[in-house]
């Protein structure tokens, strides 16, 4: 299951990113974290933003509701999503 926190309205979710890939997609959960390929390579922070589009796509909310917390250059990281529920996030990974 998705280690899922919560802090000042925000949810906070541990993501494993997997750049260049072939399409943008949500892949399911990998060890505790939403894993996430994205076509983006991770340079300039492409990815990042690639991941936040993605996200905030599937979740029907403005691409600034989205934003990479932890992990910038890293491909664990935690991303803050305001205006949507701890359960909606975990619905994503059963939408797969």
């Amino acid at each position: 299951m998705i280690e899922i926190q919560t802090r000042g309205g925000d949810v906070l979710v541990p993501v494993k990113v997997v750049p260049k890939a072939s399409r943008d997609r949500i892949v399911g959960e990998l060890d505790g974290a939403l894993k996430v390929s994205v076509s983006a390579a991770p340079e300039r922070g492409a990815a990042n933003e690639a991941v936040c589009r993605l996200i905030a796509k599937a979740l029907h909310l403005r691409r600034q509701q989205v934003t990479v917390e932890a992990g910038h250059a890293s491909p664990r990281k935690t991303l803050r999503i305001s205006g949507t529920t701890p359960e909606t996030v975990r619905g994503l990974v059963e939408q797969q």
